[in-house]
């Protein structure tokens, strides 16, 4: 009882909030588990398949500014239930489409809008509401919660695939997202005034933050303004541009079709994605580790370098199936997701804490752009190469680029020297 007493109410927010944003991401990642049943039955394109992923990772990212906003208004707990719902009634209804444009409306738009109000801004918005202390070891546990969903849920829903039909699948997830709903009414907090608590690792006494009012789309769009008007910002969102074509759009997407294309099961090929979400889940921890001790620019060069070799590695690992995969699972696994601790470190810091959740829903929306491009590019690519080489070296060229790209965030322009 003494230790319980003793816990704070801090962490059970944010175990609450990893279990939330664990199945957003597994049922994000479940479209990569539906290319090639959705083909197989209804013949559509590999493309067009791809597209309505594309506008679910695009909505994944986009939503994710008014989304912050929205929590800032109205309170994370009602925002997190409403998301949850959204997540399930598009699941649902997902086993009785039959057209193209279905597939887009639900896994697209509806999927798409849920997942993203619990995607990576509501762990910035969390962390910053609720600790004050260890940061960026919580900020890397959670954005490691979308690897974990991926080694729990992949595997498992591929089997469920293979064996009862990809309807069922459909059905699993809204599941699951239903059952998250009593716990989070029952225990998700707003503030930790609520609980008669200060953010974790903060001074008792301290006076909580002023409540915001206001429009939250205006709220978010001048977030937007002021941050187009900064040369970190421009830095930040088109590094993260990068990650996210290279992880959820590429990777995240298109390796299980990959894999089958080159005889690979698609159980297998799933498991290996499980694989690369172990290593991330400990490679993203510990980056959110190093973010409070190390150079958040030198981790983020480091970070895009090993994963521009790890995709310039990757089609020469098909030639040694499943080894050569294991391999690159590895070495991308570790670095799939740890730039995210250092990019909200560094948005903290160029824009101030207190807006660092909705800056950083931005960074984020960027990154989801760039996933969606990778998405359908990758797609169509597929559907008119009739492979993914170029996809994948293109990938690895743009993540060499964006090592060098980060080294600048957080430098001072020179000013003209005087006449």
């Amino acid at each position: 009882m003494r230790r319980l007493k003793r816990l704070h109410y801090a962490w059970i927010i944010a175990a609450i909030t990893f279990l939330v944003m664990l199945v957003a991401a597994g049922v994000r990642a479940t479209p990569s588990v539906l290319i090639v049943p959705l083909q197989s039955e209804f013949h559509w394109s590999r493309a067009t398949i791809s597209l309505a992923i594309a506008v679910n990772i695009f909505l994944y990212g986009m939503i994710g500014p008014f989304a912050a906003a929205v929590m800032e208004r109205f309170g994370i707990r009602r925002t997190m239930l409403g998301a949850l719902a959204l997540i399930a009634a598009g699941v649902a209804v997902t086993p009785l489409m039959r057209e193209p444009w279905q597939l887009i409306a639900l896994w697209g738009v509806v999927v798409g809008s849920g997942t993203g109000m619990t995607a990576m801004v509501l762990g910035a918005t969390v962390v910053s509401r609720w600790f004050s202390a260890q940061r960026g070891l919580v900020m890397g546990a959670l954005t490691a919660s979308s690897a974990t969903g991926q080694l729990i849920f992949l595997p498992l829903l591929a089997s469920i695939a293979v064996h009862f039909g990809w309807r069922a699948v459909s059905l699993t997830v809204a599941a699951v997202a239903v059952l998250l709903l009593p716990l989070v009414a029952l225990l998700m907090r707003d503030h930790p005034a609520q609980v008669g608590a200060t953010r974790y690792g903060e001074a008792a006494g301290t006076p909580p933050p002023a409540p915001v009012t206001g429009n939250p789309a205006r709220i978010a769009l001048e977030a937007l303004r002021d941050g187009l008007r900064s040369r970190d910002f421009w830095l930040l969102a088109g590094s993260f541009f990068v990650c996210g074509a290279s992880t959820n759009g590429l990777i995240g997407t298109h390796l299980i079709p990959a894999c089958i294309d080159h005889g690979i099961p698609e159980v297998t090929a799933a498991g290996l994605l499980a694989a690369m979400g172990v290593f991330d889940f400990f490679g993203t921890t510990f980056s959110g580790w190093l973010s409070d001790r190390m150079d958040n620019r030198l981790l983020l060069a480091w970070y895009y370098g090993l994963r521009g070799l790890s995709l310039v590695f990757l089609p020469f690992a098909f030639r040694f199936s499943f080894w050569g995969l294991s391999v690159f699972a590895v070495f991308y696994g570790l670095d799939w997701i740890a730039t995210v601790p250092p990019t909200v470190r560094l948005a903290a810091n160029a824009f101030g804490r207190e807006r660092a959740g909705i800056m950083f829903g931005w960074i984020a929306a960027a990154h989801q752009i760039g996933a969606a491009s990778a998405a359908y590019a990758a797609g169509l690519m597929r559907t008119d190469l009739g492979t993914y080489l170029q996809a994948f070296i293109l990938a690895g060229v743009l993540c060499l680029g964006a090592s060098v790209m980060v080294t600048f965030i957080g430098r001072t322009q020179p000013r003209p020297a005087p006449a």
